[in-house]
Order: C-alpha cells, then structure tokens, then sequence
C-alpha cells in the first residue's frame, strides 16, 4: 500500500476450464536487455548472487513493521511471469520469505497449460531484510507481494501495459475494469481469480495461507462472479472492505496479498 505523498518521489527515484484460454495476438514484455556478448547483464548478476539460497527464512514482526531473515530473491522472470520493472529489481525490492516465493513459483508453474499465452506480472515484494520499503506502507518481513492485473484487449490476452515500470502502479481502470485511458483494454477477472485461486491451494500446500487481499472494492463483484472467483470466496479468502479513497483507488492494476503461517 502507498502514501499519496511519496507518489511521485517514487516515480522519479528512478482449469482446465476456460480461463486462460484467450489467444495472445499482441505484444510480450521485453526480457531484459543486454548491450553486448561481452558485457554482463546486472539482472542476471543480482540472480547469480543469491542463487544459492538455502535454509529457513524468517518473517519477524508484521508486514507494517517488520524485518526479513534469509530472505529469497524472487526470479525476474520465468516461462510465464516477470517481474514488473529492472529498477526495482536491481534496487533490491523482490526479496520475499523463501515460502512465500517458493508458493509463487508453484503456482505459476502449476497454472502454466491452462493460460497458455499469459505472462503474469510480478510486482514489488521487500527488501533482502526486510524494514521500510518506500513508498509502501506495508511490505516489510517477506510476506506481501504485488501482483500485476492481467489485462486483455478486446478480449484477447494482451501484455502491451504490463512494460510501464513504476508508473504501472498509477493505471486507473473504471468499476467495470476497463482502462479509463483506452476501454478495449480491460481486466482479466477469470485469469486473476484463477492466479488467486492457484495461488490459495499452494499456500495451503507449504503450510502458510493467505491474510488478506487487497483489491479495489467496487471491483470486487467483478471478481467473485467468476468460475474461480465462486471457488475463491467460498474459501473465505479475505478481501479488503474499508480501504481510504487513495488506497482503494491504487488497487485496481495491481492486487496485493498478504500471507501468515497457520499456526
């Protein structure tokens, strides 16, 4: 969650079911970019770095004010989903508890057939220790990470948006979902309830469930009329229902999920 005041600091600082089913006709996100044979990508670098990660992370405090123990880097990218912006990565902010990563990376590899076409987003998630991640409020022991809202163009799979770096954090979509800049694009409420979904059983699966989701509200029947959004709140996920204006407003090209160990 963000603060109004740092907005524009942080810009500046530098299924089988027919969910996924759509065809992509339009652009994919660019990989990141090398110059040379000879020069070595940074993002591979990061990656190099902490691929040898092992042992237990741990989550100290509360994702408003917390720290993170041996935390995990999140990979920038794999067969279907990328990390939103090299910045951001580069700066150290796609660190998460080794659960929790090990539970996103389960889920997009469990989803993989079923969204054929689809790369999913992966959006801002902590510090390598965890504490302060400016401009966001929460994001603090390894357990909060942003999700990018899948999008379609006229109803078909579409990545066009999903290259906007920091500023994909100020997309606004109408209570309809539909991007106030340009309606043919719209969200993907069966492909996200899906993600969701996926993303619920393979928490369970590690032994950690998810808190809360936050999620623009007047979005949210959108959501939960879907094939996988029924499933998904007959679960009792917990979404959002008393968000300020500012908040709630932010929460509609991104869904941020909050997860606990089960005791």
């Amino acid at each position: 969650m963000i603060k109004q005041a740092a907005i524009l600091s942080f810009l500046l600082s530098g299924i089988t079911i027919s969910a996924c089913t759509a065809q992509q006709t339009h652009h994919s996100p660019n990989k990141p970019s090398t110059t040379s044979n000879t020069t070595v990508n940074p993002v591979d670098s990061l990656m190099e770095l902490y691929a040898d990660h092992s042992g237990n992370s741990q989550s100290l405090g509360t994702v408003g004010n917390g720290s993170l123990k041996n935390g995990a880097l999140i990979p920038f990218s794999g067969p279907n989903f990328r990390y939103f912006d090299t910045t951001s990565y580069l700066a150290k902010r796609a660190f998460l508890n080794a659960s929790v990563r090990q539970i996103t990376l389960d889920t997009y590899k469990a989803i993989e057939n079923a969204c054929k076409g689809r790369i999913f987003g992966i959006m801002e998630c902590s510090h390598e220790h965890g504490g302060k991640l400016h401009p966001h409020r929460t994001h603090q022991n390894g357990l909060s990470i942003d999700f990018m809202t899948p999008l379609l163009f006229n109803g078909e799979i579409n990545h066009d948006l999903d290259t906007l770096g920091a500023a994909h954090y100020f997309m606004n979509f109408d209570d309809q979902g539909k991007y106030l800049p340009d309606p043919r694009y719209q969200i993907d409420f069966e492909t996200m309830a899906f993600h969701l979904y996926n993303l619920y059983e393979n928490a369970l699966r590690n032994g950690y469930e998810i808190e809360k989701v936050i999620w623009k509200i007047e979005l949210q029947d959108e959501l939960r009329a879907t094939t996988y959004g029924k499933k998904l709140f007959a679960k009792n996920v917990y979404f959002t229902q008393h968000l300020s204006t500012l908040i709630n407003n932010l929460h509609d090209d991104h869904y941020h999920v909050d997860f606990k160990k089960i005791k």
